[in-house]
This record gives structure tokens, C-alpha cells and sequence, in this order.
């Protein structure tokens, strides 16, 4: 069966050598060569989140599993949660942390936009344990101010959980110099590995605020406690078991490591922004519209947008028919008049002028003007 390109905001494509990899034949999860390279892969990921302090968590389940793994080991029932809305996945991280027992307020902003800082200040100074922020949140492509709300957060003691599914190793973040003390994303986005791992990231003040907590968590597979000395054994090449490791994902996971750092994360978020910037130019050459309101709240690691007039969703179809499969509208107000084209991971510009190619197919535009402007901006 041929292979159409997969351009959606995950999973995404995968390298040659990172499928590889997945597809030796397993090993025990206690064996000397598995422990050596799940270890080094935990030590590399401090790289990927720039975060030297930060102790890694990486289990087998989805971006899901990956915000209750954040939630469910800070948050006590009572416990004020503030959430930086921006889309669909705040809206989310509002009902798993009221399922923790959390009292929830949420300060959304206009579709497109983002919260203002004034009133997640306000929010902060009535008190609270958590802020939480989607760094990227899929359904609408919005950027989050990170740093900006982080050192806000710092300033009234209150712990940052970032929701980084779509945004580690694609989008800039440095965890540990813009302090934010829990970080968490997927496999399957910008590091480009197939789904069914979550990489939580976890620094000192978040795992001593663990440790003082006054009731059991909640849930026994999210238990940090019962996580972390099976971290720490792998990051001391010694054996360790609590749950079987998706052993083949994580060997996956460690080859996608070695490439980032191989690359360097500068690096890799220089690209992303180049590949986004032309991507970018080439709907702007089309007049198609962007749903984030302006160019510093677009994120680099998807881009979503409106449907041209007179144009409904059979647009999807006709680009999957020309070789390129993008994804729908998630977001509820703007799921039927919207789109979303993922460009992350190992895109390259290759990738980048042959969505575009497909759009424009599908539009019946003629002209390559997404395409030329695209590769023009691409070579400056």
C-alpha cells in the first residue's frame, strides 16, 4: 500500500532508523543491554527538555496519561488548580484535575488569543497550588506564554504543570531557566517516535511538594512513588521493576534521542521555526487564514486554519487523494470550519512544499503561489 505523508499534529512521521530500532527483536526489560539503553536514554531527555535538574518519568500510555501523571501526584482534594485556557486540552486538564479534587478556575481568552496576564495574576494572587498551561494546545495552535506565566506562578509559590504534548522538541522550552517544575508530552509529536510512551519531566520543588502530601494518590498506576525508584535504578544501570516498559517503544525512543542530541536542540528549534515561517508564507500566498490571532501566539509545531469560502471539509479528502493526510478542526466553535496541517519531528522542507503542493491541488489553484512563496521564504 503506498504511503501517504502524514502531516497531521501527531503522530507525525517517523525516521527510517528510529522504525528500525522499534523493530528489533524484544528483550527483557531486565536485561543488561535494555537497562543500558533505556538509562541513557532517561539521562538524554534532560537535554531534550533543557531541564538539568529535572528527574524524567517515562511510561507507556498516551498524552492523557501523561497530564493525570502530572495531576495526580501534586493535587489534593480542596487544592486551588488555576488553568491557562487556550483551546480544547485546557479544557481537559480542567476535568482530570477535577477529578483529583481540585477546586478549578479557568481564565480563557478569545478564540485565537491568549489569557491575559493581568487576569492569570489576579487568579494566582487568590490563591492556588497549581497553574497549568497547554505550551501548544493542538485544536487551536496557539502559543502559550510559558516563561512569561511561569515566573508569575513563582512569584505567588505556586507550582507550574506545563501540558508540552505538542510543543517538547519542536518548540523552544527551558524548563529549568524559566523554572517551571513539570513538564509532559507523547512520544508521538516533535520527538517523532510512534504513540504509546508519555515523557513527564519533574524538578525538585515539584517532588518535594510530592513528598509532603497529606493523602495517597489517588491513582496506583500514576503513583510517582512507585515510578520513581524504577527511574532512578535504569538511571543507575541497575534492574528495576514495578510495570513492564513498552520495552520496543522505548529503544525507539532512545534512537530519537540520540538524534536530537546529535542535532542539538538550538538547532532543532531553529528549524522548526523555519519550517513553520515557510509553511506559513505559503497559506498567506493562498489566502488562507490562520486561527491564531496574531504571529506571537502561533505556535511552530502546527498550524491551523479556516476553510477559504465556499470550501467545507471534503477539502481533507481531496489532499489525502493528492498523497498528504492533514487533520480536521478540534477545537468545538471552529471544528467544522477548520483544519490543522502538523509540521514537526523530522520535517523537512521537502515536506513542507508537498502539503502545500496538495492544498493547492485541492483548492484547483494553479498558480504554485503557495508553493513559490513557501520555497522563497525558505531561501532567504
Amino acid at each position: 500500500m503506498a504511503h501517504s505523508l502524514l502531516m497531521i499534529p501527531g503522530p507525525v512521521e517517523v525516521d527510517g532508523d528510529v522504525l528500525a530500532a522499534m523493530a528489533r527483536p524484544t528483550v527483557g526489560h531486565t536485561s543488561p543491554g535494555f537497562i543500558e539503553t533505556f538509562g541513557a536514554c532517561l539521562d538524554g531527555l534532560r537535554d531534550v527538555f533543557a531541564a538539568p535538574d529535572g528527574q524524567p518519568f517515562v511510561v507507556a500510555g498516551s498524552g492523557t496519561l501523561a497530564m493525570e501523571l502530572a495531576v495526580a501526584n501534586l493535587v489534593e482534594p480542596g487544592d486551588r488548580a488555576v488553568v491557562v485556557d487556550c483551546g480544547y486540552f485546557a479544557a481537559r486538564m480542567g476535568d482530570i484535575l477535577r477529578r483529583h479534587g481540585a477546586q478549578v478556575e479557568s481564565i480563557g481568552a478569545d478564540l485565537g488569543d491568549v489569557p491575559d496576564l493581568a487576569a492569570v495574576e489576579a487568579a494566582l494572587a487568590r490563591g492556588a497550588k497549581v497553574l497549568t498551561i497547554t505550551h501548544v494546545d493542538t485544536s487551536t495552535g496557539v502559543l502559550a506564554p510559558v516563561k512569561e506565566l511561569a515566573a508569575l506562578a513563582r512569584q505567588y509559590n505556586v507550582l507550574t504543570i506545563v501540558d508540552g504534548v505538542c510543543a517538547v522538541a519542536g518548540q523552544e522550552f527551558r524548563q529549568s531557566e524559566w523554572d517551571v517544575d513539570v513538564c509532559l508530552t507523547g512520544s508521538q509529536k516533535a520527538l517523532a517516535v510512534p504513540p504509546g510512551l508519555v515523557l513527564v519531566m519533574v524538578r525538585p520543588r515539584a517532588l518535594e511538594a510530592f513528598k509532603a502530601r497529606k493523602t495517597p494518590v489517588a491513582s496506583y498506576y500514576c503513583d510517582w512513588g512507585l515510578w520513581l525508584p524504577i527511574m532512578q535504578a535504569y538511571q543507575s544501570r541497575k534492574p528495576a521493576y514495578f510495570a513492564t516498559p513498552a520495552v520496543n517503544l522505548v529503544v525507539a525512543l532512545a534512537e530519537s534521542v540520540k538524534q536530537i542530541k546529535a542535532e542539538g536542540i538550538e538547532a532543532r528549534w531553529a528549524r522548526h521555526r523555519k519550517l513553520s515561517a515557510a509553511f506559513r508564507a505559503g497559506i498567506e500566498a493562498l489566502d488562507i487564514r490562520q486561527v491564531p490571532v496574531r504571529e506571537d501566539v502561533r505556535a511552530v509545531t502546527l498550524t491551523a486554519m479556516y476553510y477559504p469560502d465556499g470550501v467545507d471539509s471534503k477539502l481533507l479528502g481531496r489532499i489525502s487523494a493528492a498523497g498528504v493526510v492533514v487533520a480536521g478542526g478540534l477545537h468545538p466553535a471552529i471544528a467544522a470550519k477548520s483544519f490543522r496541517v502538523g509540521h514537526m519531528g523530522v520535517d523537512g522542507i521537502g515536506e513542507i512544499l508537498q502539503t502545500l503542493s496538495a492544498i493547492e491541488q485541492s483548492l484547483d489553484i494553479k498558480t504554485g503561489a503557495g508553493v513559490a512563496a513557501a520555497q522563497s521564504h525558505w531561501m532567504e
